[in-house]
């Protein structure tokens, strides 16, 4: 048996039947938001009400599992309303952590709910172990979630200088963009992801028909910007001008990023060496059958590092299958590995 601490399989739930999905498979946490703008995930008919969490609660701690409840966008300044009581719902449900992002909720959480464990949320966007431990010892936090710019060099020196837990993303859809720092959205529609809840709101984003030189062409926009356009035969997806393609010096191209999954499964036994306390998954806006592949995956992987350590063998399906699930069918390791450094 390995002596390694195995890192917690943290996974998206969407909603009830994909916090299921997560349990049933084997997560160990699973995170979830409330309807609302309180959380960065604010997309039309995600998340849960109060009966619907109730339900979910029921359900996973029935199976040994933890949830985590984001409240991860930032309060308004003059209402703070809808953001603190969702903090107190979270303490009178029982919920085991909340994930927040606002200096000013972690404020109000460790003073109005003390009991109630405070996890700082990727959209914080703490790079730092000095930044990490402030916010420890302001406001109690127990665990970070890095943004996904960091390098496995740069996590492991942030593990060994805080005493704070370190969650790192582990799979999903990746963001070139710091999380917390993007403006993008904010430029195109008026409406920024850390206040709104949504990146590229559905509310501004608009699919028009044309026809051009014999040919039909489907235009995403987000507000008046033009994102992407496709052939009559070709996939689309939810447009995000990070992810567009754009006529740059007479070429169309992702001139941002290419659509594309971070995989980091192959480093997992290096995680756990270095001490992360927990890998993440992304997808709350994904549909159950995808979390709980995911799922599987990630917990199969898991059971064997503790069986096997760091020589552990890796079951050549997984990769097939989260290849199967990543943006764009291709997925990288993304800032983990420079080796140009």
């Amino acid at each position: 048996m390995s002596d390694l601490l195995i890192p917690e399989l943290v996974c998206p739930a969407g909603n009830l039947p994909a916090l299921r999905a997560a349990v049933d498979s084997g997560a160990d946490c699973v995170y979830v938001g409330l309807k609302g703008d309180t959380n960065a995930r604010a997309f039309p008919g995600l998340n849960f009400d109060r009966n619907a969490l109730s339900d979910g609660l029921r359900h996973a701690h029935g199976a040994g599992c933890k949830v985590l409840l984001a409240i991860n966008t930032y309060t308004n300044g003059a209402d703070l309303s809808r953001w603190t009581n969702a903090i107190d719902l979270a303490a009178e449900m029982g919920i085991d952590a909340i994930i927040v992002g606002d200096p000013a909720l972690m404020a109000y959480a460790s003073r109005v709910q003390p009991s109630l464990r405070l996890h700082l949320s990727v959209q914080g966007s703490v790079t730092s172990h000095a930044g990490i431990n402030f916010l420890q010892r302001e406001f109690g936090i127990q665990r970070a979630v890095l943004p996904r710019v960091l390098s496995i060099e740069q996590i492991e020196n942030t593990v060994k200088n805080t005493s704070v837990e370190i969650e790192v993303f582990g799979f999903g859809s990746l963001c070139v963009m710091v999380e917390g720092r993007c403006a993008l959205s904010a430029h195109a529609s008026g409406e920024a992801p850390n206040l709104d809840g949504v990146c590229s709101p559905a509310r501004h984003v608009h699919w028009s028909e044309r026809k051009e030189s014999g040919h039909s062409w489907l235009d995403a926009r987000l507000a008046t910007v033009l994102v992407d356009s496709y052939r009559a035969d070709e996939p689309s997806s939810y447009p995000t001008i990070c992810k567009g393609r754009f006529d740059v010096c007479g070429k169309r191209y992702h001139a941002f990023e290419e659509p594309t999954s971070l995989n980091a499964l192959s480093l997992l036994p290096h995680l756990a060496r270095i001490g992360v306390r927990a890998v993440k998954m992304e997808g709350r806006q994904r549909g159950p059958a995808y979390t709980a592949a995911v799922t599987r995956v990630w917990r199969a992987a898991l059971d064997a590092l503790a069986q096997q350590g760091a020589t552990m063998a890796f079951d050549p399906l997984w990769f097939t299958t989260l290849s199967s699930l990543a943006e764009g069918q291709t997925d990288t390791l993304g800032a983990y590995s420079r080796p140009w450094k």
